[in-house]
This record gives C-alpha cells, sequence and structure tokens, in this order.
C-alpha cells in the first residue's frame, strides 16, 4: 500500500518537475537565441556603418534565421528596418523605400512600439529627401520628432534633426542647416553615436563652402574645422564610406581656393575609393551572398524555405536548375544596380561641378561689371583732373607765343606746344576706346563731301609729314560721287590713325592714300580704301597683334617713333562698328599697307556740308572785336588764361567766381555770349544755366568744361546750352564756336 502511495505521488510530481526543467531551458534558450539576434544584428550595422557589404549580410542574414524561431516580433521588426537601411546606404533608394513601408506595416501591428515607429519615420524620411520629396520627408522627419521628445530620446532627437539640417542643405538653405547640424551635434556626441555625428560634420562642411552671407574666407576657415572634426571620428572608427565622401568635401574646399591640382586629386580618389566600394558589393554577390534574397521579405523567407524543402523531396536536379537561375538573375539585377548607382553618382557629381561653375561664374561676372564700372567712373574723374591743367599748359604756351617771344625761347614753346596736344591726343583717345569697347558709340548719316573731307585730313597732318620730310598724295576716283552720307567725322578719325600711323613710321619717303568706287548699286556704293608707305614695315609676328590695345611693333618702336598703340585698335573698333574690317600688308625694311572697305549710301540731295566737324575753320575775328564776354569760371589760372585770350582779339571780358553770382550778374549787365564752366562751388553750371534761362531765353550760353561730354550732349542742350567747348581747346576752334553763336544767335532747346 504505501509502495503503491508512493508511485502515485512521484510520478505526478517528476513530469511536474520535467516540464518546470523543459519551460526554463525553453526559456533560457529563448533569451540566448534573442542576445544572439540583437549581437548579430548589431555586428550588421557596424559593417554597414564601414561599407563592408560582405559582412553586413551575411550578419543580416543569420540574425534573420534566427529571428524566425523567434517569438520576438520587436526584434523583426528591427531587422526589416535594418534591411531598409542597408539598401538606403547602398543608396538603393527605390528598395530601401519598399523595404521600409513594410517595415512600418509590421510595427503599427504591436504594441507599444512608439520608438520603434519613430525610427521608421526617420529613416523613411530620409529616404525621400533623397528621392527629392522634401515635402513628404519633412512631414515625416517632424513626427518622428514629436514622438521622440515624448520619449525623451536624445539619440532619435538627434538624427531626426540632422535629417531636417540635411533637408535643408538640399534646399540651398545653407544658414539654417547649419543651425540644424549644431544643435544635433551635441545630441549625438553626448550619446556616443560616432558615425551619425561624423557625418554631420561632413554636411555641416558642405554647407559652410556653400555660405555666402560672410567673407568666403571665414566660411571656408568652418569649413575646414568641421571637416577636421569629422576625419578625427572617421578615422578612429574606419568608417570607410564617410572617409570616401571627405574627399569630396576637400575636393571642393580646395575649388573654392583655386588650389585645382589638390581638387583634381581629391575628386579622382573620391571616385576610384566609390568604384572600390561598389566592388567589394559585387565581390559579396559573386560569392553567392544578396541582400534580395537572405535579407528579404521575411515571410517570402519562410515560404521560400519551405518550397524548397518539397522541391528537394521531389526533385534535387529542378532545384539545382531554380538556383542556378537565381543567382544568374541576382547577378544582373546587383549589375544594373551598380550601374544605375555609378549613373547616379556621375550625374550628382556633374550637377555638383556644374552648380559651383555657375557660382563661380556669376561671381566672376558680377567682378567684371564692378570693374568696368570703376573703370568709366575713373576714366570720367581722370579726364577731367587732366584736361584741368593741361589746359592752363596749351592757354598759357599761346599766350606767350601770341607775346613774340625770342626765337630760342619760341622753339621752346613749340615743343611745349606739341607735348600738351600730344597728351590732349592720348586722352581722347583713351576716351574714344572706352566708348567703343562699352558700345556706346553711335553712327551719325549725313551728307558731306569724301575728296574736301580727305583733304582737310590731309592739310591737318602736313606739319607731321613735312617734320620727317615725307609726300602725301592722294588718288581718287573721280567716279565717286561729291555728296555721300554717313559719319564723316567718325571716318576722319579712321583716316587720321591710318595715315598719322604711316607718316611716324616713315622718313623721307612716300604715303599715298588711294580710293577706288569697287561697286555702285542704286543709293549704295563701295569704296575701296588704302593707306600705303614705304617705311620701316611690320614683322609678320607683330602683325597678327597691331590691333590690339597698347600694342606697339616693338618696345625698340616704342622708343624710337613713340605713341601708345591706341590709333590702329580704335580702327578696328571703328570699322567693325560700320560693319567692315581692316586688313593689313607689310613687309620688314619695304613698307605697309592697310586698306578696308566701305559701304555709304549716294545722297539724293546735295546738301550743304556742316562746317562743325571741319577741320578748317572760318572766323571773322573783326566782327568778334568788342563783343562783351562773361566767363564763368572758379579756377584763378583758367579765368586769367580765358580773359587773356578773349582780350588779345580786342574783346570785352568780365569774370564770374561761382554760378550765383553769375546769375546776378547777368541780370544787371548785357552781354553777348556766356562762356560757362560746369563743376564749380555752390550751384554747378547746368544749375546756373537753367537759372538764367527762366529770366533770359535768348543770350548765348557756351559750355567750356574740361568734362567729357559726347554721351549726354542732349542733356547740355536741354539744359539751354547752345553749344559746348571742351577744354583744352585749339584756339581757332574756340573763337570759331563763339562766332558761329554770336552769328546764328540759335535758340536752344526748350527744356
Amino acid at each position: 500500500m504505501h509502495k503503491a502511495l508512493f508511485k502515485h505521488t512521484w510520478l505526478p510530481l517528476f513530469f511536474t518537475l520535467f516540464f518546470m526543467v523543459m519551460t526554463a531551458m525553453a526559456q533560457k534558450q529563448e533569451i540566448d537565441t534573442i542576445s544572439i539576434i540583437k549581437e548579430t544584428r548589431e555586428k550588421a550595422i557596424q559593417a554597414i556603418h564601414k561599407q563592408d557589404f560582405e559582412a553586413a549580410i551575411l550578419n543580416l542574414n543569420k540574425a534573420n534565421k534566427l529571428a524566425l524561431n523567434s517569438k520576438d516580433d520587436f526584434l523583426k521588426s528591427d531587422i526589416r528596418y535594418n534591411i531598409a537601411e542597408l539598401h538606403y546606404h547602398l543608396q538603393n533608394f527605390q528598395k530601401a523605400s519598399e523595404e521600409i513601408n513594410k517595415s512600418i506595416t509590421l510595427i503599427k501591428s504591436l504594441d507599444n512600439n512608439e520608438k520603434e515607429i519613430a525610427k521608421a519615420y526617420t529613416l523613411k524620411g530620409l529616404i525621400l529627401l533623397n528621392t527629392g520629396n522634401y515635402s513628404k520627408s519633412e512631414l515625416f522627419l517632424k513626427d518622428a520628432y514629436k514622438i521622440f521628445i515624448k520619449l525623451n530620446d536624445e539619440v532619435g532627437q538627434g538624427q531626426v534633426i540632422s535629417g531636417l539640417g540635411q533637408l535643408d542643405l538640399q534646399k540651398n538653405n545653407y544658414k539654417s542647416a547649419i543651425n540644424y547640424f549644431d544643435a544635433a551635434i551635441p545630441l549625438l556626441q553626448e550619446n556616443n553615436f560616432s558615425y551619425k555625428e561624423a557625418e554631420v560634420h561632413l554636411k555641416k562642411a558642405e554647407a559652410f563652402i556653400n555660405l555666402n552671407s560672410s567673407p568666403q574666407s571665414i566660411n571656408l576657415n568652418k569649413a575646414k574645422t568641421s571637416l577636421e572634426k569629422a576625419l578625427a571620428i572617421i578615422d578612429t572608427n574606419s568608417f570607410t564610406k564617410l572617409k570616401t565622401d571627405s574627399y569630396k568635401t576637400i575636393s571642393y574646399i580646395a575649388l573654392k581656393e583655386n588650389d585645382y591640382k589638390k581638387s583634381e586629386e581629391n575628386l579622382s580618389l573620391y571616385e576610384k575609393k566609390s568604384e572600390e566600394l561598389y566592388k567589394t558589393y559585387m565581390d559579396a554577390v559573386s560569392k553567392g551572398v544578396d541582400v534580395e534574397s537572405n535579407v528579404g521579405d521575411l515571410n517570402e523567407i519562410i515560404a521560400t524555405q519551405k518550397d524548397d524543402l518539397d522541391k528537394k523531396q521531389k526533385s534535387i536536379k529542378f532545384t539545382q536548375m531554380t538556383t542556378g537561375l537565381s543567382i544568374a538573375l541576382i547577378v544582373i539585377l546587383s549589375l544594373l544596380t551598380l550601374s544605375l548607382y555609378k549613373n547616379n553618382n556621375l550625374r550628382a557629381k556633374a550637377n555638383n561641378l556644374l552648380k559651383d561653375k555657375n557660382t563661380e561664374l556669376q561671381l566672376a561676372k558680377e567682378k567684371a561689371e564692378k570693374a568696368s564700372l570703376a573703370k568709366a567712373q575713373f576714366l570720367s574723374t581722370i579726364t577731367h583732373e587732366l584736361r584741368t591743367p593741361l589746359y592752363a599748359v596749351t592757354g598759357l604756351t599761346h599766350l606767350l607765343l601770341e607775346e613774340d617771344p625770342k626765337d630760342h625761347q619760341k622753339e621752346h614753346l613749340n615743343s611745349l606746344k606739341f607735348s600738351g596736344e600730344y597728351l590732349l591726343s592720348l586722352i581722347n583717345n583713351i576716351l574714344d576706346l572706352n566708348k567703343l569697347e562699352a558700345n556706346k558709340v553711335e553712327l551719325e548719316r549725313t551728307s558731306f563731301n569724301l575728296k574736301k573731307r580727305i583733304n582737310d585730313v590731309l592739310v591737318a597732318l602736313k606739319k607731321s609729314a613735312d617734320d620727317k620730310k615725307n609726300k602725301l598724295h592722294l588718288e581718287f576716283d573721280e567716279g565717286i560721287p561729291n555728296k555721300l552720307v554717313g559719319d564723316p567725322l567718325k571716318l576722319s578719325q579712321i583716316l587720321i590713325n591710318l595715315i598719322g600711323n604711316s607718316l611716324k613710321f616713315t622718313q623721307n619717303g612716300d604715303v599715298t592714300v588711294r580710293v577706288q568706287s569697287l561697286e555702285q548699286k542704286k543709293n549704295k556704293i563701295q569704296l575701296h580704301f588704302e593707306i600705303e608707305d614705304n617705311g620701316v614695315g611690320i614683322s609678320r609676328k607683330k602683325q597678327k597683334s597691331i590691333f590690339e590695345t597698347f600694342s606697339q611693333g616693338s618696345l625698340q618702336i616704342n622708343r624710337k617713333f613713340g605713341g601708345t598703340g591706341l590709333g590702329l585698335s580704335i580702327v578696328k573698333n571703328l570699322l567693325e562698328l560700320m560693319n567692315s574690317k581692316i586688313n593689313l600688308d607689310s613687309q620688314l625694311g619695304k613698307g605697309s599697307k592697310f586698306w578696308f572697305n566701305l559701304t555709304l549710301s549716294v545722297s539724293e540731295e546735295a546738301q550743304k556740308d556742316k562746317n562743325s566737324n571741319n577741320i578748317i575753320y572760318d572766323v571773322d575775328y573783326v566782327a568778334l572785336e568788342n563783343k562783351s564776354i562773361l566767363v564763368v569760371e572758379d579756377n584763378k589760372i583758367n579765368q586769367m588764361i580765358t580773359k587773356k585770350i578773349l582780350e588779345k582779339n580786342h574783346m570785352q571780358c568780365m569774370v564770374a567766381d561761382n554760378g550765383m553770382d553769375a546769375i546776378k550778374i547777368v541780370k544787371e549787365n548785357k552781354f553777348d555770349v556766356i562762356l560757362m564752366d560746369i563743376h564749380m562751388p555752390g550751384i554747378s553750371g547746368i544749375e546756373a544755366t537753367q537759372k538764367i534761362r527762366d529770366f533770359d531765353k535768348q543770350i548765348p550760353i557756351i559750355a567750356l568744361t574740361a568734362v567729357t561730354v559726347d554721351e549726354n550732349l542732349d542733356d547740355f542742350y536741354r539744359a539751354g546750352f547752345n553749344d559746348i567747348i571742351p577744354k583744352p581747346f585749339k584756339t581757332e576752334e574756340f573763337f570759331e564756336k563763339i562766332y558761329r553763336t554770336i552769328k546764328n544767335k540759335k535758340l536752344p532747346v526748350d527744356s
């Protein structure tokens, strides 16, 4: 009885103990399995960060197989998240998007899923950011941030903030991006998230490279500091992918510093390392390790494994064939993925370089425009400052020559006069060239006599020819109509420069001007112009550059014959304005021939030639005697010179020191003409003229000024001036304009 009782008591107890031991062992095994899964998954994450694709795939595959038999759904969802993360780092964003969507669906079926869903939203936002869907990316990142704030998860907050910084970086909001990065770095640093911290430092450096709000040097120094912090973390942890990205950042900094060699070297290194990283991925695939089949959809994997067992039982050959086809398909897909990645990388690199180049070109354009404006302002100012003392030089020289100097004094005075006229010619040439280059020169259309115009030019250059003992010859086609329509002043300027150039480089020789008619149709005629000399000639090498600005045949020629090399450049620009081209035939020691063709209109009516631009002046000096002149001038030397020149011609002269005095004097006195300076203290000459016109519209007023007026003649006439005399002037031109203004008594343009 006792034995039976013992037997009935012992057996239940034995089975209870056995069940408890087995349950404990199962629980321990479950705990051990979960621990192994977590450890294996962490190895996979570290391998992803170091771009060791083979290790990442192997560890994820191992963790996935272990998780299939686990009851931990959170762990399964984490592995799904890591699969999406791997595709994200491979820049296979389409697949990453598919995987993270599956992960989110799985996580939402679990309880207490806030942290997991926040992580998934963060990755989803980064994937959308890289595919260009900025609005949805921002929504997912901000939803994730709200959850991380609620959970007080600083690592998660740091990742989201860095993601928002990358979003602003992509939108070119560089200052805002830097603020996000500065906020993210301490959170990542305090929680030892080294990979993300290094990535943020690199992105911050990129933002500083593109930031334009501070001086470029300061931004580049800040970019270098961020780069150094990133490299310190990268090198310590062997983050291969980030190390590769750092070469691109170094290249961009070097490009901004105009160190093109360093930029090219680091860009090449970036391309090389990128190819090496993806060769590693291809090696992993070639060894039969594939992220698509081994870490794909968990449900698909379970179904595939069962299906494989059934197939192995039915037919080993069929399984081998299926496996072979699968491997072939995987290799093809992997090759396509790599090709797409490389193409995307090349396109991104080209876009970045193009963006940098466009920025550099825009900056260069702005600098060029500022330089051009500064040059124009400088020329305007320096011209006025040069003309004012030059007027004193030429004016005093003229007065001294009029006072019957001794012969040896006359020689010095003539030299001084020549030097003054040469300096004035140089100033005018520089201004002409500046206006031509700025496209501010317009052609006039007026009727003129071509032969008379050329004869006037030859008369003006006769003294230069006589000084070099040269003879001037004109061969003119008499079949050319007397009256042509064009811009006679510009044509005279071209001929003066070309003939003057030939005279300068010819000694005891001949300079011949030829004008021939090539073709005449209706009211158009094509003319052929030649200027030939038998002077020193020009070498073939120098013929290519002789028409460039400030170009001379050689340093020796410059010292021997003088000049600035502006004349031929002006000729070239003027002819291009007239739809023509200058040509040159020359041989050293035998002379030169310049020639061009020009199409002009034939005048239908025989209009009188305007004398305002002619070189021969027609002045009745007797008619000017006793005329009353008011000189408005603030410069005492200029007052004295102008007054003496007028009084030597027996004219009565009164002087006003400024515009206000001039207005008062005009109200109290009667004058035949007023000579008005422009730049004066108080009110300007233009304002003074406008006030005089308020009470006297008849009195002739001539602007006597060192200001360059070619570009705003209409403004002067509208202000009430009858004519303009630029300083310094030729005395003949000075009296000719005064005589013509008094004689015509032309009313000014009504303002």
